[in-house]
């Protein structure tokens, strides 16, 4: 019984406790519906564990094509602020995202879109909308040498690396997904790192909807940084809702290598572009 009291008292006054509860803090947060289709499969059932957790979101819709009651029934045992209601079938589609402020697709509302593969899923989406008369903001980001880490840039500051340890450390960054396949034994890929990183950025939108400043995430987003009509940078997400995404960010000083890695991720980039808004135009 001591014991238990002893750890009781260690986590309420630990620091990561605190960082969770200032994370999470929703005082006055305003009613926000987050809808996750795909909610059966890897990654989307734990990104509606994560959805569900956050105490900005009031009503948490979760969509798939067969098993969704379940995932609904499972995490509505959780004790926080929003209701879950699962559906099921496409014929509930539409049910599922009525009122949603953001929607995120594992498998803008703001649509946070996740699914492989994405330098192609993204532009996809946007050409869709776009037919429907919708011009909304749409996320992602992901895909080998396209994945460009700007160490030059980095807090803390990378300078002491050398130009063996950046190459290294680029080359493990463009990698990770595979690390995760291999280590699985190619029986699974990475489902749980996917869905937080689906998380932290829905929460970024939902910030950003509530009117927080200076909402800062990196993002594959419809912009002019380079010749592409997509890529990925630092987007400003403030005020978000009428005016969705408020500026995409510049790319900031380059170092000689970077440049050269952006150089070579273009081609590539803006081969995956082009075959996401073919494919819109011809379905």
């Amino acid at each position: 019984m001591r014991s238990a009291t002893m750890l009781r008292s260690m986590l309420k006054n630990s620091s990561s406790s605190s960082l969770l509860r200032r994370t999470y803090s929703s005082e006055s947060a305003p009613a926000r519906k987050v809808a996750v289709l795909g909610a059966a499969g890897g990654i989307g059932q734990p990104l509606a564990l994560l959805m569900k957790l956050n105490p900005l979101v009031s009503s948490l819709s979760l969509y798939d094509i067969a098993g969704t009651p379940g995932v609904a029934a499972d995490v509505s045992h959780i004790n926080t602020r929003s209701e879950v209601v699962g559906y099921m079938g496409e014929e509930n589609l539409g049910k599922a995202l009525e009122g949603a402020d953001v929607v995120i697709i594992p498998a803008g509302a703001l649509v946070n879109m996740i699914s492989n593969p994405v330098n192609s899923t993204v532009p996809i989406a946007s050409e869709v909308f776009k037919k429907a008369g919708v011009n909304v903001p749409v996320v992602g980001g992901h895909a080998g040498i396209t994945i460009l880490p700007l160490f030059s840039q980095a807090t803390p500051t990378a300078n002491d690396l050398s130009a063996e340890e950046i190459t290294a450390l680029t080359k493990r960054t463009q990698d990770g997904g595979t690390e995760v396949v291999e280590a699985k034994a190619g029986k699974g890929s990475a489902t749980l790192s996917m869905a937080y990183a689906g998380a932290i950025f829905a929460d970024a939108c939902l910030k950003g909807l509530n009117g927080v400043p200076d909402v800062v995430e990196c993002s594959f987003v419809q912009s002019n940084i380079t010749e592409l009509p997509f890529f990925a940078s630092k987007v400003l997400l403030v005020r978000l809702g009428k005016n969705g995404v408020e500026e995409v960010l510049g790319l900031g000083s380059l170092s000689d290598y970077e440049k050269q890695g952006l150089e070579a991720l273009l081609p590539e980039l803006k081969s995956s572009i082009e075959k996401g808004i073919k494919f819109a135009n011809q379905n």
